[in-house]
């Protein structure tokens, strides 16, 4: 099938509206959809900018605008030119209008005012970015987790995930040639999680890691030997810390996080 453009289109951030059109459009294994996020459609003039990119390319439209008028021009302006489009808070505002047997606000961005939880996410997202791969040991005293690892045991994408559940994370990667910040060691244990990986599939991480930079597979960083190495220093550094630890080999992240969260609040019960 040939792949189709998605634009959602929001007056606010267009988190959710994102969200939902992700997750609709990953039930078409079969299909391509390229979905691109347009924030802060408040007025007359954006929705024509947006009505003339769609029609250029055959796209789609997905919405949540909460501004009656706002939102009726554009349906009104899509259907007179043919573009398909979705109405994805629209239909719910008018059901929980019935129900409340009150008015809406219909301004844009009140979950982010109303919801504390976004900007805990937030700084957690920045804290992660912040104390990424060891760059500030100072990181690892005030953070809520510690991941620790060798290189490309996926440490970086899972500070961030957990990040978006408000978790603030540091990673320290191992190097057998470099002493483990002290912070490490200062930490309680049980905020401290290692990720463990097998010697096989940590060659194969590395060797295509190697081959998308445009650079010779067969290097040091992905020798066999040198894995060995690096992964018997990673338990020695683990018997020391006496702290959790994950197998990721074979794991995607969010399963990885999901297991991670467990251990954090089986801990704190």
């Amino acid at each position: 099938m040939k792949g189709s453009m998605i634009y959602v289109v929001s007056d606010s951030v267009g988190e959710t509206a994102e969200l939902v059109t992700k997750a609709a459009a990953s039930q078409f294994i079969a299909a391509t959809f390229t979905i691109k996020r347009i924030p802060y459609v408040d007025d007359v003039q954006n929705i024509e900018d947006v009505i003339s990119l769609a029609k250029m390319n055959n796209a789609i439209i997905a919405f949540t605008l909460v501004k009656p008028n706002i939102r009726e021009y554009m349906i009104n302006r899509a259907r007179k030119e043919n573009i398909l489009y979705y109405d994805i808070l629209g239909p719910l505002l008018s059901i929980l209008q019935k129900k409340a047997e009150s008015m809406p606000f219909n301004e844009p961005g009140m979950v982010r005012r109303l919801d504390d939880d976004y900007f805990k996410r937030v700084e957690a997202i920045e804290f992660a970015v912040k104390y990424d791969d060891g760059r500030d040991p100072r990181g690892i005293l005030r953070a809520d987790i510690v991941l620790v690892g060798v290189s490309r045991t996926s440490k970086t994408p899972l500070s961030q995930y957990l990040a978006h559940k408000r978790f603030k994370v540091a990673n320290v990667p191992l190097v057998p040639e470099v002493d483990p910040p002290e912070e490490l060691f200062l930490v309680p244990p049980e905020k401290c999680i290692g990720l463990k990986i097998s010697p096989e599939k940590l060659n194969f991480i590395r060797r295509e890691r190697l081959k998308s930079l445009g650079l010779n597979d067969h290097a040091i960083y992905a020798n066999m030997e040198r894995i060995k190495e690096e992964l018997i220093y990673f338990d020695e550094i683990m018997d020391r810390l006496n702290c959790p630890i994950i197998d990721v080999t074979n794991k995607a992240v969010e399963e990885m996080a999901n297991t991670i969260i467990n251990i954090i609040q089986n801990r704190s019960i």
